[in-house]
C-alpha cells in the first residue's frame, strides 16, 4: 500500500500537466514572429510546458535572434526579458528528461544570450551532458564541443575526455563536417600520432564532402594553423575548395584565410589576387571602424600602391575612433606593410597610448616589435611602455608571459633589468621550456651588449643567469628521451640565431634520433638544419637517403625545402646525382602551378648546387611567367620583393654564366646599376689591407678596391700579373678610399676591358666573413662557392681569404699578413 501510495504522487507529478499531444504548443510556437509573442507564449503555458517544448522556445527565440541585424542590442532584450528568465529557470528544472539532442542545443543557446559560464543552467547542462557523454554521435559530441570552446575550456579534463572518444572511434567516424569541428576543438590536447591519424583520416574523407562548402575547409586549415603543422597536400585542397567558392567567402572569411595562410608560410598566388579583387570592391562600402578596421588588415598588406593609399587616408580619418584592440590589429597591418607613413604611425600611437594599461602581455610586445620595426620615436611613450613591461614582471609567475615581457623590454631603448626582474627569471627557469629559455638568453643577450660601456653589478648577475639558461637548456636537450616532444620543442624555436654550444645539442639531439625522420617530418626538419647553418652529414645523408627512396610520399611544393640546406651548406650527399634528379623529376609535372616566387626561390638553391634542369629553367625564364612574377611583386611587402628579385637576377646570371648553350639572355643591367647605388665604400680594415697590396704591387695604380665585374659581382680587391708575374698598372688610375664600386671592367686600364696580354692573369681577393662559412667547420656556403665558380668563369683566379685565418696569430704582425698575401698571389715567400 506505502509503495502504491509513493508512486502514485510521482506518476501525478510527472504527467498531470501534459498534455495528450505537444504538437499543438509547438505548432504555435512556430508561429511567433518575434520575442514578444513568445514570451507572452510562455507566460501562458509555463505551468504546462514539456521539456520538449522548453527546446523549442528556446530554438525560436535563436532564430529570431539571428535575423536581427543588431545581434548584441537584442540579445541584451532577450536576457533581460523577465520571461526569460522563466524560460531559465523550467530548463533548470526539466534539464535532466531532455533528449541529448535538446540538451546541447539549449547548452548552446543559453551560452549565446547568458554569454557567462558560471551560469547555474550553463554549468546544470554541461554536467549533464559529460554524464551521457558517451552516448553521443559524432554530431552531437562536435556541438558540445564547440559550447566547451565558447567558454576556453579547451585544457579541461572534459576536452581531454572528448579528444579520447574521437580517437577510439576515428576508424569508424565518416563525417568529416563533424570531424573537422572537433579537430580543430580538441587540438590543443593531441599527440602527434593523433595528429597525423586525424590528417589521414581528413585527406580519405575529403572527397566526400560537397565541394561548394566552405566551412569544412576553413576548419581543416585552422586545425593545421592550431597545430602548427604545414601540410602542403590538404593545403592545397582546401584552397582550391576557397578559390571555387570565393562568392560565399565574406570579409571575415577571407581575412582569417589570409592569416592562416602567413602564419603557415603557405602561398596562393591566384587566392591572393582574387582576394585582394574582392577586398577593393569592398573598399567605398565601409565606413563603420570596427568593419575597416578589419579590412585594412587583410587588405592592407597585399594591395597595389593606389588602393594602399586609399586604405591609408581613410583610417586616419577614423583613427580616433578606434578601440584600443581595433588600433593594435591596425598596428600590425602597418608594420606587415612596411608603412613609413609617420602621421598615421603616430595617430595610431596615440590611441595605443590612451589604452596601454589594458593590453595583455603578449599584446604589449606585439606593439614593441611593430614600434620598432616602425622607427616609432616618443620618449613618453616608451618610458609609459617600459614601466608598464616591469610592473606585469614583478608579479607574473607564468613562463610564457615572463618570455614576452622580457622579449620587449630588450627591445626598447636603452633597455635594463634590475635585480628584482634577474630574480624573478631565475625563479620560473625550472619550468621552462626550450622555448622561453632560448627567448630569454636572446633578451639577455641584448642586455649586456647594452650595458657593456657601464658595466654595473647587475652584468654580472645577468652573465651568471646566462649561464644557468645555458644549462637548463642543455639538459633538456641532453635529457630528452621522445623524438615527438624534442622536435615540438625545436620546430616552436623562433629566430635563426642561437648560441654556438646550444645549436651543437641541437643536431646532437637530432642526429640521435635521425632513425626517427621520415617522408611526413622530414620538410620540416631539412628546414630547420638551413636555419642553423650547421653542416651534419649525417642528417643530411638521412635527408637525401629519405627523398630518393620515399619521393612518391613528399609532395612537390615542399621540394624547395629539402633541396635548401644542401644549398645553403653547399654539401653534396653520397647519392648527389641520384638525389637532385629524384627531385627534380618529381617537379617537373607541376611546374605550370608552382607559385612563382617558390619558383625562383628553387631554380637559385639548384643553382648553387651546379643543377640546372632545363625544364625548370624554361618555365622561369619565358614572358609568361616573368609577367605573373611581376603581379606578385606589386602584392609583397617590398623587402621580399627586393629579396625574390635579386634571387631571379643572381639565377639569371649562373645560367648564363654556367649554361651558355641555353641561350637566356642577361636582363638584369638596370637592376643591379639600381642596386649598386646603395653599395658604400670601404670600411677601416679594407683601407688597411687597399694600402698593404698597394705596398705589394708596387703602388695604388696596381690594385682597384671594390670592382664590378661583368654581370655584376662585386671584387673586393683586383689586380693583374703579366705572365713573368710582374704587376700590370691600371690607367687613369683616380681610386679613392671609400669610392663606390667602378662599373663592370671599364677601360681606364692597360688591360683594355676583359682582355690582357697573353700570358697574363687577373686575380680577385675576396675576403670571407663568418657568414660565408659552415658554423660548426671552415666549410665554404654555397653562395660563396658559386661566386668562386663565377669569377673563374670570368677569368680570375681567385683567393679566396677567411676572417679566420686573417685574424689568427699566425697573421697578428703586419709583416706576416705581408707575406701572406705575397705568397696568395704570387706563389712565394719574401725572404
Amino acid at each position: 500500500m506505502l509503495r502504491l501510495r509513493a508512486i502514485c504522487p510521482f506518476s501525478w507529478r510527472a504527467f498531470q500537466f501534459r498534455p495528450i499531444s505537444c504538437e499543438p504548443l509547438i505548432i504555435q510556437m512556430n508561429k511567433c514572429t518575434d520575442e514578444e509573442q513568445i514570451f507572452d507564449f510562455i507566460e501562458r503555458n509555463k505551468a504546462i510546458l514539456s521539456e520538449q517544448q522548453v527546446g523549442c522556445a528556446f530554438n525560436m527565440l535563436w532564430k529570431l535572434q539571428k535575423q536581427k541585424t543588431s545581434l548584441v542590442k537584442n540579445v541584451e532584450y532577450v536576457r533581460d526579458h523577465p520571461q526569460f528568465l522563466t524560460l531559465h529557470n523550467l530548463a533548470m528544472n526539466k534539464f535532466k528528461l531532455m533528449n541529448d539532442d535538446t540538451l546541447v542545443n539549449v547548452l548552446y543557446i543559453t551560452q549565446q544570450f547568458v554569454g557567462e559560464a558560471f551560469d547555474p543552467l550553463v554549468e546544470a547542462l554541461v554536467t549533464e551532458s559529460w554524464r551521457r557523454l558517451e552516448r553521443f554521435d559524432i554530431k552531437l559530441l562536435s556541438e558540445f564541443s564547440s559550447c566547451l570552446a565558447d567558454q576556453n575550456l579547451y585544457f579541461s579534463p572534459l576536452m581531454g575526455k572528448i579528444a579520447d572518444i574521437v580517437h577510439r572511434n576515428l576508424e569508424t567516424t565518416q563525417d568529416l563536417s563533424s570531424l573537422s569541428v572537433l579537430m580543430v576543438n580538441i587540438s590543443s590536447l593531441i599527440s602527434q600520432h593523433f595528429q597525423e591519424q586525424l590528417v589521414n583520416k581528413t585527406e580519405f574523407l575529403f572527397d566526400t564532402m560537397d565541394s561548394s562548402e566552405v566551412d569544412f575547409a576553413k576548419r581543416i586549415v585552422q586545425f593545421l594553423r592550431n597545430v602548427r603543422y604545414r601540410y602542403q597536400p590538404l593545403l592545397e585542397r582546401c584552397n582550391n575548395v576557397f578559390l571555387s567558392n570565393m562568392d560565399q567567402l565574406d570579409l571575415d572569411s577571407i581575412s582569417k584565410i589570409l592569416s592562416v595562410h602567413k602564419f603557415l608560410q603557405f602561398n596562393s598566388f591566384k587566392f591572393i589576387m582574387v582576394a585582394k579583387k574582392k577586398l577593393t570592391e569592398m573598399i567605398p562600402m565601409l565606413n563603420h571602424p570596427a568593419s575597416f578596421v578589419k579590412l585594412f588588415v587583410a587588405l592592407g598588406p597585399i594591395a597595389g600602391p593606389e588602393e594602399k593609399k586609399q586604405l591609408k587616408s581613410t583610417m586616419l580619418l577614423m583613427a580616433e575612433e578606434l578601440t584600443g584592440e581595433q588600433a593594435l590589429a591596425v598596428l600590425g597591418a602597418l608594420e606587415d606593410m612596411e608603412s613609413r607613413n609617420s602621421h598615421l604611425i603616430k595617430r595610431v600611437a596615440s590611441v595605443l597610448y590612451k589604452h596601454l594599461d589594458n593590453y595583455k602581455p603578449l599584446e604589449l610586445l606585439k606593439i614593441t616589435q611593430a614600434l620598432t620595426f616602425l622607427h616609432f620615436q616618443s620618449k613618453e611613450f616608451f618610458v609609459k611602455l617600459r614601466e608598464l613591461l616591469l610592473s606585469y614582471l614583478k608579479i607574473s609567475f607564468i613562463p610564457t608571459e615572463m618570455s614576452f615581457l622580457v622579449c620587449a623590454i630588450s627591445m626598447l631603448p636603452s633597455p635594463h633589468l634590475d635585480e628584482v626582474g634577474i630574480s624573478r627569471i631565475e625563479a620560473v627557469l625550472p619550468q621552462c621550456d626550450l622555448n622561453k629559455l632560448t627567448s630569454f638568453s636572446a633578451s639577455i643577450l641584448k642586455w649586456i651588449q647594452c650595458d657593456h660601456m657601464h658595466l654595473d653589478s647587475n652584468t654580472g648577475k645577468q652573465l651568471k643567469l646566462l649561464q644557468k639558461l645555458d644549462h637548463y637548456s642543455h639538459q633538456r636537450l641532453q635529457h630528452s628521451n621522445s623524438f615527438d616532444l624534442l622536435w615540438k620543442e625545436l620546430k616552436s624555436l623562433k629566430g635563426d640565431v642561437f648560441p654556438q654550444s646550444l645549436i651543437e645539442e641541437m643536431i646532437a639531439a637530432l642526429q640521435r634520433f635521425r632513425d626517427e625522420i621520415n617522408y611526413i617530418n622530414v620538410v620540416e626538419i631539412a628546414y630547420f638544419i638551413s636555419r642553423t647553418n650547421y653542416l651534419s652529414t649525417l642528417l643530411l645523408d638521412r635527408i637525401a637517403s629519405i627523398a630518393v627512396q620515399q619521393i612518391e610520399k613528399i609532395h612537390p611544393f615542399t621540394i624547395f625545402a629539402i633541396i635548401l640546406p644542401f644549398s645553403i651548406l653547399n654539401y653534396d650527399p653520397p647519392q648527389r646525382d641520384e638525389f637532385l634528379e629524384t627531385c627534380v623529376q618529381h617537379l617537373n609535372s607541376y611546374l605550370g602551378i608552382f607559385d612563382p616566387l617558390m619558383l625562383v626561390f628553387l631554380g637559385f638553391s639548384l643553382a648553387t648546387l651546379e643543377c640546372f634542369p632545363e625544364d625548370l629553367l624554361k618555365a622561369i625564364f619565358n614572358i609568361k611567367f616573368l609577367a605573373r612574377l611581376d603581379s606578385q611583386l606589386e602584392v609583397l611587402p617590398s623587402s621580399l620583393s627586393t629579396r625574390v628579385q635579386f634571387r631571379l637576377m643572381e639565377l639569371n646570371r649562373s645560367v648564363c654564366l654556367e649554361c651558355p648553350e641555353f641561350q637566356i639572355p642577361w636582363f638584369h643591367d638596370r637592376f643591379c646599376q639600381q642596386y649598386n647605388k646603395g653599395i658604400g665604400g670601404m670600411n677601416r680594415a679594407q683601407q688597411q689591407i687597399y694600402k698593404m697590396l698597394a705596398e705589394i704591387l708596387g703602388g695604388i695604380n696596381c690594385v682597384k678596391a671594390s670592382v664590378l665585374t661583368p654581370y655584376y659581382h662585386t671584387v673586393d680587391f683586383e689586380c693583374a700579373l703579366d705572365k713573368r708575374k710582374k704587376p700590370l698598372p691600371y690607367g687613369s688610375h683616380n681610386i679613392t678610399l671609400g669610392q663606390q664600386p667602378e662599373m663592370p671592367w671599364d677601360s681606364n686600364t692597360e688591360t683594355v676591358g676583359s682582355r690582357l696580354p697573353p700570358g697574363a692573369e687577373r686575380i680577385a681577393l675576396e675576403f670571407l666573413d663568418s657568414k660565408a662559412f659552415c658554423r660548426n667547420i671552415p666549410h665554404i656556403k654555397g653562395k660563396s662557392a658559386m661566386k668562386k665558380r663565377h669569377l673563374e668563369i670570368l677569368g680570375y683566379r681567385v683567393i679566396q681569404i677567411s676572417q679566420f685565418e686573417w685574424n689568427s696569430m699566425a697573421l697578428s704582425t703586419k709583416d706576416a699578413r705581408m707575406d701572406y698575401l705575397r705568397e696568395r698571389i704570387f706563389g712565394e715567400v719574401k725572404s
